[in-house]
């Protein structure tokens, strides 16, 4: 009796899981006799991006790229399921992430099983022809190319606008203790700006104590002024406020408000390399409590994948440092700061960077730092998905 109960209990869920798996299978086939239809081969001669989308995509995302009725499709959307003309969610990500996912389905980057691979099916030029017109879906051309979303630098501003959590910090690895952890979040608003709001926690070290509060919060916004794919150039400006609501006496403030203007602009290279430079002015209410000052820094590096490139991608930089008080007699510091971006999630939405920050002149007072951070991209997905 006992065991006939669980066996009724279960019949349900086996049902489900059954037509689960029939429609799973239904649609990858679908795919795949549409398309090998067109040449009797396992490489269709197909010649247009909407060719290949109408034969091989359209079952389940539908004719116009929002998704095929419930009806028809014969499952369950995953909330993952993309809406291909709406710009703010299919513009943020690089194309090599589309094409990891169209070759080797969608695991390949935690996502839904439901998306089958097309690695046997189309050739990588097909891919390349189906991903331009999917992005040509996005009709409003202020959106910049996820290609431009390049990785992150630990000092270095990037250009593109974007919406992230970050957790940064640096400490002293010698000389007098201190260091910084700083949380900051980002939003985009619109195709071209972004709001960005930091909030540190500080430690220094005051008469031989090592004393630590919240430092000096920041609020600030940029806007993209100009990208070019075909260039690869992609030019910001920007402006933030800080305010002086840290502690002065003890080190974890400045004891003024600041007005920072910037600009930033990143480069697209061959090979997956990348350039990007970010330069401002620190204008404070008070000079006479701390000094204006201008920076300079930029960042260099190459990004290398996995599996043929379409795997974890990890992107090696180097930055250099220039800042100098506007102040008479005083000289500039240079800093350079080698480093690596690591992926943490198989998405790609969390990641991480681990550097050094060397001082390379005036260093008797600036002491050797580590820097990290932890990003996380929450427009891709939750701190528990693509895993």
């Amino acid at each position: 009796m006992r065991q006939r109960t669980r066996r009724d209990a279960h019949s349900p869920w086996r049902a489900w899981s059954f037509l689960l798996a029939a429609a799973l299978v239904t649609s990858f086939a679908t795919h795949r006799v549409a398309l090998l239809a067109r040449s009797g081969t396992s490489r269709p001669k197909l010649d247009t991006g909407k060719e290949i989308y109408m034969a091989g995509c359209a079952s389940c995302h539908g004719a116009d790229g929002r998704g095929q009725s419930q009806n028809l499709a014969g499952f369950q959307r995953p909330s993952t399921f993309p809406d291909f003309p709406d710009c703010p969610t299919s513009t943020p990500e690089p194309d090599v992430q589309w094409r990891a996912v169209i070759t080797n389905g969608g695991p390949a980057r935690g996502f839904s099983e439901i998306m089958p691979s097309f690695k046997d099916s189309l050739t990588q030029d097909q891919i390349g022809k189906v991903i331009e017109y999917l992005r040509g879906l996005c009709t409003e051309k202020s959106w910049p190319r996820g290609n431009f979303n390049l990785p992150r630098p630990l000092v270095t501003e990037k250009a593109f606008p974007e919406s992230e959590v970050v957790v940064t910090g640096g400490f002293n690895l010698h000389g007098a203790p201190g260091g910084n952890i700083t949380a900051i979040y980002e939003r985009r608003i619109g195709s071209s700006g972004m709001i960005e709001a930091a909030v540190p926690y500080n430690f220094a070290q005051d008469s031989g104590v090592l004393r630590s509060g919240f430092g000096d919060i920041a609020l600030g916004y940029k806007r993209k002024l100009f990208d070019d794919l075909k260039k690869g150039s992609i030019f910001s400006v920007g402006g933030e406020f800080i305010a002086p609501t840290g502690n002065p006496h003890i080190g974890t403030g400045g004891g003024s408000p600041v007005f920072e203007t910037f600009a930033a602009y990143g480069q697209i290279f061959p090979a997956d390399s990348f350039l990007q430079l970010h330069t401002g002015i620190e204008l404070p209410t008070q000079p006479d409590k701390l000094p204006r000052a201008y920076y300079l820094r930029t960042a260099i590096g190459k990004t290398f994948s996995t599996q043929g490139g379409l795997g974890r991608r990890w992107s090696p930089m180097a930055e250099f440092i220039a800042d100098r008080d506007l102040v008479t007699g005083a000289t500039t510091n240079w800093d350079v700061v080698p480093e690596i971006q690591i992926p943490i999630s198989k998405r790609m939405h969390i990641l991480a960077n681990v550097g050094v920050r060397i001082p390379v002149n005036n260093a008797a007072d600036r002491p050797k730092q580590i820097l990290f951070y932890f990003l996380w991209d929450y427009v891709d997905g939750t701190l528990k998905q693509g895993w």
